[in-house]
């Protein structure tokens, strides 16, 4: 039996325009509809009946591709995304590309090979071929989380600079001064977003950002237990380790708990993306949280207007500080969760090395206001 690949192949098309000229999509050419309606009857291709007339036929059904189902932030992303669609009357299809671009085009392929109505996708790397393909040939598509420059499709996310800036001005207020990040992939916008709001809330401190106080990691654990054992071997580590994701966090905490090393008297820790586990662990981790149900809904209410034939909007939330006590911030009694220096150190002038002894014991407010927590 006939498949679309071959119908693309016998039309000498993509398939994902193939798709969209039997979805009878509109931004399919009147050239490209009569040769995939030539490759159709030469193949005998009916896929549901649909090839026999082009017609435009919805299906309410919406395929959401995730880059990693093991991070727990997808998982409540596409636990929302599924709620709000059957409340729109929509069902949903999940992929999971698990970090790998041909993975993420297998999905897109096979979720258009089953007629969605609409795309959600968090692209991995730069985007892959058969996503970018299906973006360009007027796919409904919304991109939610990540984004690909330069691509004509709304964006859903939230932006994370200003909770960034708190974080740095907490920090700041509870004596550190050797901040280390531990980066996602720079092929994702998250992962150089995310740098770039450390490096430049550090800046506005007199604190600078050295490379050896950069980690790459790949936003899964195992990087970021890599990345802190590196930050750990330093001649002069770090006061406190920010991971850009909440896995490459407990990578981390591993690390730190393999060297017989305590959080925070030891070495602080904060991440990027709460989780409900962060309440949990010895001590709670002061954490940035993303509105990840907010983004959810957000993201099936722009699809579904793109699927429409609207423009679909881009949204934009706030992501917040939410402090615990991961960064040597007073327990319940009052005193400080991770005292071990006494002296107060002037401005690092610019350097996060220049400034070896930082107050750990007189934690101050964070100028902007965060979110607190009392586990």
């Amino acid at each position: 039996m006939a498949s679309i690949k071959d119908v693309a192949a016998e039309a000498g098309l993509s398939v994902a325009t193939v798709s969209r000229a039997l979805n009878g999509h509109p931004s399919v050419s009147p050239a490209a509809r009569h040769r995939v309606r030539a490759a159709v009857e030469s193949l005998g291709y009916r896929p549901n009946a649909v090839a026999r007339s082009l017609r435009t036929d919805q299906t309410r059904t919406l395929g959401l591709v995730i880059s990693d189902v093991m991070n727990p932030y997808f998982t409540e992303l596409a636990r929302s995304v599924e709620e709000e669609a059957r409340a729109l009357g929509y069902s949903v299809v999940i992929g999971n590309a698990d970090e790998r671009p041909d993975l993420q085009d297998h999905h897109v392929t096979t979720l258009l090979d089953r007629r969605i109505d609409g795309l959600l996708v968090s692209p991995t790397d730069g985007g892959s071929p058969g996503m970018l393909d299906a973006a360009r040939a007027g796919t409904p598509m919304v991109f939610v989380d990540r984004w690909i420059p330069g691509v004509d499709v709304p964006v859903v996310r939230s932006d994370g600079r200003a909770a960034v800036r708190d974080l740095v001005a907490h920090l700041h207020g509870l004596g550190h001064r050797r901040l280390a990040i531990i980066a996602g992939p720079a092929a994702t916008t998250t992962g150089r977003e995310r740098v770039d709001a450390f490096r430049e809330a550090l800046g506005a401190y007199g604190l600078s950002l050295p490379g050896a106080y950069i980690g790459q990691g790949d936003f899964q654990a195992e990087s970021g237990r890599r990345a802190t054992e590196r930050f750990l071997d330093l001649p002069e580590p770090p006061d406190v380790v920010f991971a850009a994701d909440n896995l490459m966090a407990l990578g981390a905490l591993d690390a730190v708990r393999a060297r017989g090393l305590r959080v925070p008297e030891d070495i602080a820790l904060a991440a990027f993306d709460d989780i409900p586990w962060f309440v949990h662990t010895d001590p709670p981790v002061t954490a940035i949280a993303q509105p990840t149900r907010d983004l959810g809904r957000a993201a099936v209410r722009a699809l579904v207007e793109r699927i429409a034939g609207q423009a679909g909007e881009s949204v934009t939330l706030p992501a917040r500080l939410v402090v615990r006590r991961s960064c040597g911030e007073p327990d319940g009694s009052g005193e400080p969760g991770g005292s071990r220096r006494s002296d107060e150190p002037g401005r690092s002038g610019g350097s996060t090395t220049e400034s070896p002894s930082p107050v750990r014991n007189r934690p101050t407010e964070s100028p902007s206001p965060v979110q607190r927590s009392t586990p």
